[in-house]
């Protein structure tokens, strides 16, 4: 899309996606936990990252490949799971997956995305990785677990920070529900945004797609989304590890994970990854921002585990920050839900490639021609931040 050239920034694709959005959808993207404080401390905390740069070195040929659980990626960055995305755009799930694909970067499925595992391992041949809300049950686990598998997803992650909703006062303002409804205000709301009201009212409501098949027969989108809920374990413990990982034979990741003792903890249990991550401050208004906490779980988890960072990230600059201070990924989230619900495929690609742009001009400014040069800069973390 033509339009799409003239966006230089994620905060230019934000504005897009609010001006094309309903503000019931904008803000279940958009908003966090309670006083969103975590959400803005987790970028706040990035920007107030300084990094010593390097002068009198060759930049002429720079390089973002990156080597992460056994495959080489183009860039060190992937997209991370998000549920409810086909509310942005139609097959948003998709339009997500396929951009990542294109790019070569890692694509997170969320159990709670309205796109089915099975649909997804089949439009990507299996280069995706499956993240696991945990059930109350260990036989639904187990099965979700063998489903990811015969779908070929290269990595399992499992969330271990949503033991229970935040309070997402935004959506509790608007009204907002899984499923979507359509109120007298939002059907005002969709009228004033008839780009996006049009998609949506062409196609089938999204529902709960990997989930759908647990639920009893008949169930609606409403009820598939209360059976959901419902259905989330509130007793995931470190025991549970155990039987997780041996029910799976690839890369095991585990997200949401913030202190150095847990990172210790998961490292002795055999897990080949931690995501550094708060839920974008969706979950505990009060987390500390990841990247303030990533150089203690880096010492505790020690050079070969490997570190993703999520949360915050809205600047190529961020990644670089991120790099710096210890992570070997990273994985954005709203930065390309604001690409899809802005326009579709074309837009998620936007927002990936204005980050990797962004990152090469920090390679660049810092002589670091290597992406693995950035791990080797000097990078200080001010305590204020």
């Amino acid at each position: 899309m033509a339009g799409l050239s003239r966006i230089l920034t994620i905060a230019d694709m934000r504005e897009a996606a609010q001006r094309r959005l309903p503000r019931v959808i904008f803000d279940f993207v958009d908003g966090a936990a309670e006083d969103e404080l975590g959400k803005a401390r987790n970028t706040d905390a990035l920007d107030a990252v300084q990094v010593t740069p390097n002068y009198l070195v060759d930049i002429r040929e720079r390089s973002q490949k990156t080597d992460l659980f056994g495959q080489t990626w183009d860039r060190p960055v992937g997209i991370a799971p998000t549920g409810m995305s086909n509310l942005l755009w139609p097959d948003a799930d998709l339009c997500l997956a396929r951009a990542a694909m294109a790019a070569n970067v890692p694509y997170i499925l969320s159990t709670a995305a309205t796109t089915s595992i099975e649909d997804i391992g089949r439009a990507t041949e299996g280069r995706f990785w499956f993240q696991l809300y945990a059930q109350s049950d260990r036989e639904t686990n187990l099965d979700l677990v063998r489903r990811a598998r015969e779908a070929d997803a290269q990595a399992l992650v499992l969330t271990v920070d949503a033991p229970w909703p935040g309070k997402r006062e935004r959506d509790l303002r608007n009204g907002f529900s899984v499923p979507f409804r359509m109120t007298p205000k939002t059907l005002l709301d969709g009228a004033l945004h008839p780009r996006w009201a049009l998609r949506f009212l062409a196609g089938p409501a999204p529902r709960l797609a990997t989930i759908a098949a647990y639920a009893p027969e008949g169930a609606t989108a409403g009820t598939l989304a209360a059976f959901m809920v419902a259905r989330i374990s509130q007793t995931l413990t470190w025991d549970d590890l155990a039987w997780l990982r041996d029910a799976w034979d690839k890369p095991f990741i585990l997200k949401g994970l913030q202190s150095a003792a847990d990172a210790a903890r998961a490292k002795a249990l055999g897990v080949n990854g931690i995501i550094v991550s708060n839920h974008g401050g969706r979950q505990l208004d009060a987390a500390p921002a990841p990247v303030s906490v990533l150089p203690a779980i880096r010492a505790a988890a020690g050079p070969e585990m490997a570190l993703i960072l999520d949360s915050g990230i809205r600047r190529g600059s961020h990644i670089g920050r991120a790099l710096a201070l210890g992570a070997d990924f990273t994985l954005v989230g709203r930065a390309t839900l604001y690409g899809v619900a802005a326009a579709g495929r074309p837009g998620a690609a936007r927002s990936l490639d204005i980050l990797r742009d962004e990152l090469d001009r920090f390679q660049a400014q810092t002589g670091c021609p290597d992406i693995g040069d950035i791990g080797k800069l000097e990078a200080v973390l001010p305590a204020a931040a």
